[in-house]
């Protein structure tokens, strides 16, 4: 039995060797969602359950976020509970698999909250292969009652994984700039929140202009640039513990650093004795080190998945493009070829793809091509969107999009949107403001 140990609880796997015969190909495009039932799940022995424990009803919540989360994906048509036949307690303990299968089921989930002998909440689930009657995963969590919406994330991540052969993506953090106020006169505060917009929280109190906050993939810790006293400053905060510090005044910088994929250096561009150009940093040492210099303006750099290659943006062609590079500066070379102008490229963890900003003829587009250029492809048009950041599993992009403000240059708005690799699946992300720039964080129980 595997375990994992997490700052508030204990996971238990107990997973089987067979693998399902139900499975989610996720490379075709407009895909069929998995026709799933995901079953309320039961209080074993409800007397030692607590009257504050039992008025949550996390054996409706959980449940309930989880088939939110499935239905979110695309992947996952979630059948009404209004047709379930069995009990939860049934299905829990052996399902009879007609009964799912007469509502056309081809998976189900199933779950037990238990009070141990230590008064400590349990969280069982089972998913089982409808179609072929048996069961294919099961997990076990020890947890603190208000941690329940993070359960319900790391299920949602093993069912995903388990029926598409990918990493989940729910529980995960999106970091963003939380906009108030009118046009030209902008509160701007950084703020985080769940993948899903739940327990959303401002880092920042808006009195300086933040921008383009950035995760580390490695850690908790982000990278965001703020003016203080006019002048573009880089911080680093933890997002546990508050505290923070200036990595440095880097007057001309219009972006936020990125951080290496082993979280040791930061890649960055600022202009220079009048030119852009893109430095990294070591931040143990503090080192700086110049890896582009060229009289056009470099600028919007990002590290491959391996950080062996940085991809950015140039207009030394003569227009606004994207190229790549080795991690030491050398073998530029352009990947962009086609109508209108590149920016904000963002290389995808799986180290496949990379995403980016295109305009072309007053129109602003999310696409996405290879690393040497090749198979581009536009998954969403509007009238201005950019900032496209990768979910963990470099299956999803979010990014923001804004509205057109009236003739005073009020009305205008900004919202965060995702969208997944097959182009299908657009949806708006819910935040409490407008809202721009954003960053998805890795899985927080990788």
């Amino acid at each position: 039995m595997k375990k994992i140990f997490l700052s508030f609880f204990l996971i238990l796997f107990f997973t089987h060797a067979s693998f399902a015969l139900v499975k989610i190909d996720i490379t075709r495009g407009n895909l069929e969602p998995l026709p799933t039932a995901i079953s309320p799940f039961y209080m074993d022995d409800p007397a030692k359950f607590s009257s504050q424990l039992k008025a949550l009803k996390l054996e409706e919540k959980i449940p309930e976020l989880i088939s939110t989360n499935l239905k979110r994906s695309g992947l996952f048509n979630v059948i009404d509970p209004k047709s379930y036949i069995q009990s939860p307690s049934i299905a829990h303990m052996k399902p009879t698999f007609q009964d799912w299968a007469l509502i056309k089921a081809q998976i189900m989930v199933s779950g037990k909250l238990v009070i141990d002998n230590k008064k400590r909440l349990r969280v069982e689930f089972r998913l089982w292969d409808v179609v072929n009657a048996k069961e294919i995963e099961g997990l076990a969590l020890f947890a603190t009652p208000n941690s329940w919406r993070r359960i319900a994330h790391i299920i949602s991540d093993k069912i995903y994984e388990r029926m598409t052969g990918e990493l989940g993506y729910f529980d995960t953090r999106i970091i963003y700039v939380a906009e108030t106020g009118p046009k030209d006169q902008r509160v701007k505060k950084l703020a985080i929140m769940d993948q899903d917009g739940a327990n959303n929280k401002y880092l920042t109190l808006g009195n300086e202009l933040v921008l383009t906050p950035r995760f580390n993939p490695t850690a908790q810790m982000i990278t965001y640039m703020s003016y203080f006293k006019n002048l573009p400053r880089v911080y680093l905060l933890n997002i546990e513990t508050g505290m923070q510090e200036v990595v440095g005044d880097f007057p001309g910088m219009t972006f936020a650093p990125r951080f290496s994929p082993d979280g040791k250096k930061i890649i960055m561009s600022f202009a220079k004795d009048g030119n852009s150009d893109i430095y990294s940093m070591d931040l143990a040492t503090r080192v700086v080190e110049q890896l582009t210099s060229h009289p056009s303006i470099d600028t919007s750099p990002s590290y491959s998945a391996d950080g062996n290659y940085i991809t950015f943006n140039s207009d030394r062609s003569g227009s606004q493009q994207i190229y790549v590079m080795k991690s030491d500066g050398s073998n530029v070379k352009r990947i962009s070829f086609g109508e209108g102008l590149y920016g904000t490229p963002v290389w995808s963890p799986r180290g496949d793809l990379i995403a980016f900003t295109k305009i072309f003829k007053g129109n602003f587009y999310i696409g996405v091509m290879r690393s040497d250029g090749s198979g581009e492809r536009l998954l969403t048009q509007n009238y201005y969107q950019e900032a496209p950041s990768w979910s963990p599993n470099g299956r999803v992009l979010i990014f923001y999009r804004e509205t057109k403000a009236g003739k005073q240059g009020v009305g205008a708005s900004s919202s965060l949107w995702s969208i997944d690799l097959t182009g299908y699946n657009e949806r708006k992300i819910k935040t409490i403001t407008d809202a721009s720039d954003p960053a998805w964080s890795g899985l927080l129980s990788k």
